[in-house]
């Protein structure tokens, strides 16, 4: 396939190198001269290197953009128009109504367009689903996610849509159903009209989950903790590790006791979730398998992010779907 990537960014080197491992034939794009020269340096060919996107738009299938995310909406709405696949990095649009928009063009175009909800395919991910599946824990009580560090902020959203976001979508995807109520603080420590604190509690349908996010902690911190009936799993992300604690509270007259049954170190694969990301893709543009995020959970975790914003600024819950 030939294949575009747009934008070369930090996190569009990881993209480059990992769709030239997946053998593509790749063209970039970007409006710094000196990043066109950095992927030059790398192998793109010069040919395929251009500053306007729209010059390779009839040289290749599918486009892989990774860009701010302010400029998906046009960006994706240009190449869907051209007919090209879309790969859109998350959060899907700025806003709920764009990603709603970018939805209904993809549908129209008929063509492949995946968010990028990396966390869905992490080894850890398949682990949870697997030991969920299995009943390993019982029903499901509440859950908790932290995406935090102390690490420079991002300059075109917050931070519940840029990193709160990624649970968003992941316990959507563990628990196979969508959010129906969201409460949420934000604060703007440093200022800049973008939160970048939040404490989101989300609720999917009977389970809340409580998702933590900020730029202040010390650390890198990606933690996720399932809390069910007879045990709990603590998956961290950043290790690629998850710990089943089995163990539950038992009533012996009128006193509570915490009994402790066992303590499992689960399987992780080691592989990584942006290959398995985009290779996905990739089989989805040549229909060797479905699409395994599509639009509609871009769309879905934007409702939740705006619905966060709204719980924030008027102190209550709010119930999802939005009213306009």
């Amino acid at each position: 396939m030939n294949v575009l990537l747009v934008g070369l960014g930090r996190w569009g080197e990881n993209h480059l190198r990992v769709l030239g491992e997946l053998g593509v034939t790749l063209w970039v794009a970007d409006v710094s001269p000196e990043r066109l020269a950095w992927a030059i340096r790398r192998g793109v060919a010069p040919g395929r290197a251009v500053a306007d996107y729209r010059a390779a738009l009839s040289a290749v299938d599918a486009v892989d953009i990774v860009t701010s995310a302010g400029s998906h909406w046009d960006i994706a709405r240009t190449c869907l128009a051209s007919g090209r696949h879309c790969f859109i990095e998350k959060p899907l649009a700025r806003t709920a109504v764009e990603a709603r928009t970018l939805e209904a063009a993809a549908g129209a175009a008929g063509r492949v367009v995946q968010v990028g909800h990396i966390f869905r395919f992490h080894p850890a991910t398949a682990t949870l689903r697997e030991a969920l599946g299995a009943g390993r824990i019982g029903a499901v009580r509440y859950a908790t996610g932290r995406f935090a560090g102390f690490k420079r902020p991002r300059t075109d959203v917050g931070v519940t849509q840029t990193d709160a976001i990624h649970y968003f979508d992941l316990f959507a995807h563990l628990f196979g159903r969508e959010a129906t109520r969201v409460g949420a603080l934000q604060r703007d420590f440093l200022g800049r009209g973008l939160d970048d604190l939040s404490v989101t509690v989300v609720h999917y349908g009977d389970v809340p989950v409580v998702v933590e996010a900020s730029y202040f902690t010390p650390g890198t911190w990606r933690e996720c903790v399932i809390v069910g009936e007879r045990g709990t799993l603590v998956a961290d992300y950043g290790a690629s590790t998850v710990t089943l604690h089995l163990g539950e509270h038992r009533k012996r007259g009128d006193a509570w006791e915490a009994v402790e049954t066992g303590k499992e170190e689960l399987p992780t694969r080691r592989e990584e979730p942006l290959r398995l990301e985009l290779q996905a893709f990739l089989d989805a543009c040549v229909g060797r398998a479905p699409n395994p995020v599509p639009v509609a959970a871009g769309v879905r975790a934007l409702e939740v992010v705006e619905a966060a914003e709204r719980s924030a600024r008027l102190g209550a819950d709010v119930a999802l779907p939005l009213t306009p």
